[in-house]
């Protein structure tokens, strides 16, 4: 849905920026906010108004500085991979996404849709950026999925290009050649470790995967060892936009989309997808409302345990 668009290049140590005009609303947060991954993601971050991000494009590492403008979104761009950020903005922020297709069944879907309307699905084409976190929070709480996350980028990846002071993704060379012990002490156990080592060593080839089919790029991934429906999911939502992605095996997904469709405090994934049946080719798109509109689900019993895997 983008109206028009600029850009301007500069030398090496300027950024390279672009801006797009924007029909429709949008909200930058909400739309991003799936990329952050937790309070201390040394890579992604929102921080006056802007969304901030690094990452290691097709054409080399850089960071990007992306704001909302009355001219439309704006995006600034750092390092040998800025003219690939600059270029790929309007897809990260969904601007050809149209939120209208939904047609809600349920009357809290409804009302939701009309409160987040800037919410959009986005994508960032890569791959194993979205796989690698995905892998760290398999079977584990969020805090110390995050936790490994943060400390494998501060552990191995650089400092980006430009003025934004955040950290490179781990380079897939680097995830690779890291012995299964080395992930010890973030707190990553030998079987994710492993898991992590073996798509990395698979990078170029996921990353190709990126411009076919969601569902094709979910069996690609399936095919590999540690790779299962959730995590495949989890990629597919993040890296491709894909407005039909539901996480299936989620610890609270199922929950909470069963409280809020149905009123009922417990679900299973079967009763999950029952309920989410009617919006098949959308399901990802209720998932990312819910999620985003603060319902949650009531709490029973123990939470899932921390294991202090760099204790063992």
């Amino acid at each position: 849905m983008a109206a028009s668009s600029s850009l301007v290049t500069a030398p090496t140590e300027e950024p390279v920026e672009g801006t797009v005009a924007v029909a429709g609303p949008i909200d930058l947060r909400l739309t991003l906010a799936p990329l952050v991954r937790g309070r201390g993601d040394p890579t992604t971050r929102f921080a006056r108004g802007t969304f901030q991000r690094a990452s290691r494009t097709p054409e080399g590492p850089a960071a990007e500085v992306i704001s909302l403008t009355p001219e439309g979104v704006r995006v600034q761009a750092w390092g040998p991979g800025a003219g690939w950020l600059v270029a790929a903005m309007p897809d990260l922020v969904g601007l050809d996404d149209d939120p209208s297709i939904l047609v809600p069944h349920h009357r809290l879907v409804a009302e939701i849709s009309r409160r987040l309307a800037g919410l959009r699905l986005g994508r960032t084409d890569a791959i194993l950026e979205a796989l690698v976190p995905a892998v760290l929070e398999q079977k584990v709480t969020g805090a110390q999925a995050q936790r490994g996350f943060a400390g494998l980028v501060r552990a191995l990846g650089e400092p980006a290009p430009g003025p934004l002071g955040l950290r490179l993704p781990p380079a897939p060379s680097a995830l690779a050649t890291l012995p299964y012990y080395g992930y010890h002490p973030l707190g990553i156990e030998r079987r994710r470790a492993e898991t992590v080592r073996r798509v990395a060593r698979e990078a170029d080839r996921l990353e190709a995967l990126a411009g076919l089919p969601a569902p094709a790029v979910q069996a690609a991934l399936m095919a590999l060892p540690g790779i299962g429906p959730w995590s495949a999911a989890e990629v597919a939502a993040r890296a491709l936009g894909d407005p039909d992605a539901v996480s299936v095996g989620d610890f609270h997904l199922k929950h909470l989309v069963c409280w809020a469709l149905a009123g009922e405090p417990r679900g299973t994934d079967e009763r999950m997808l029952v309920l989410l049946e009617p919006y098949r080719g959308q399901r990802g798109r209720v998932i990312r409302l819910l999620e985003a509109s603060g319902i949650r689900a009531p709490t029973y019993g123990p939470r899932l345990a921390v294991r202090r895997i760099e204790r063992d």
